[in-house]
């Protein structure tokens, strides 16, 4: 006997055509372009854990039908998969109710005063329930008591309803990563780099570097007698 489905009981597709997912805004700035791939390109090069995850910059995360999007500079969702069909809508963007979930971690790198990092974005990740919220201020642009107050990364993490700002080192234990600071050199650049790190505070390395490392070990091996 076959089953028959009641009319109640059929899912349909959420309406999405009126919603604005790509407004060709362009990022703020040759370092920040930079900043932002960083926090995206080692983990796919070099981290490997047990579950899928989804690493993006300046991509919407769009938490209710209704409402505008929200653009992290960075995020980080674990247990998700980017869609097999990018050219589908509903695939180019986070779309909470696709996922199933927020992502865990949003990360904002303050380029001016403009971008409400301590205002308006604090309140709406917390209020959506992004686990930890990280803000990186590399030109000092958010430097007085009531903000930053002197501290050039600040990062919180999510208890009840609210943010509570976590001490360094920065380990997220919920992401199994940690948040660090890292003078060097990245794409010909020499400044000072938000960077993912393992537990004892060793950066996640980029692609470029992980081979370079690769090199490094099999030239001394080479060179050590037999």
């Amino acid at each position: 006997m076959s089953e028959q489905i009641l009319e109640s009981e059929i899912v349909h597709e959420l309406d999405i055509s009126h919603i604005v997912i790509e407004d060709d805004t362009p990022v703020d700035n040759i370092q920040f372009e930079k900043q932002q791939r960083l926090l995206v390109e080692p983990l796919y090069s070099s981290w490997f854990p047990a579950e899928p995850f989804i690493a993006a910059s300046n991509v919407g995360l769009f938490y209710a039908l209704k409402q505008s999007a929200i653009v992290p500079d960075a995020f980080l969702s674990l247990g998700v998969e980017v869609p097999e069909d990018l050219s589908k809508k509903k695939n180019r963007s986070y779309f909470v109710w696709e996922f199933g979930k927020v992502p865990e971690i949003c990360i904002e790198i303050a380029s001016n005063r403009e971008g409400n990092e301590l205002g308006s974005k604090f309140k709406d990740y917390a209020r959506i329930g992004i686990a930890y919220y990280a803000v990186f201020d590399p030109f000092k642009q958010l430097q007085n008591p009531d903000e930053l107050n002197g501290s050039l990364l600040k990062v919180w993490m999510l208890s009840g309803r609210h943010y509570v700002e976590l001490s360094p080192p920065f380990w997220l234990e919920e992401v199994g990563l940690g948040l660090t600071l890292w003078e060097g050199e990245f794409e010909g650049v020499e400044d000072l780099w938000l960077r993912w790190c393992d537990r004892s505070g060793n950066v996640i390395p980029t692609g470029k570097e992980r081979a370079n490392q690769a090199q490094q070990k099999a030239d001394r091996l080479a060179r050590t007698p037999p």
